[in-house]
């Protein structure tokens, strides 16, 4: 688990790892990780934006929703 991260934003990546959400081909979007991460959708998306601030995230624009990915996985 990554050192330095708030417990939602551990929570999200440990969900994200699980799910194997890792590498741009198994992106998916925030209402998805919310659904699994049972975290209210605010906390979610704040949880998603320090991973991607920290580099362990990345996030992609798309046509209806962002995809989110993990590029780091420890």
């Amino acid at each position: 688990m990554p050192e330095g991260l708030s417990p939602n934003a551990e929570k999200v990546f440990k969900v994200m790892k699980d799910a194997g959400i890792i590498g741009e081909e198994k992106m998916t979007d925030a209402q998805r990780i919310t659904n699994m991460s049972k975290l209210p959708k605010a906390q979610c998306l704040a949880a998603l934006q320090e991973l991607e601030k920290k580099g362990y995230v990345k996030r992609r624009a798309r046509e209806k929703s962002a995809g989110y990915f993990l590029i780091k996985t420890q």
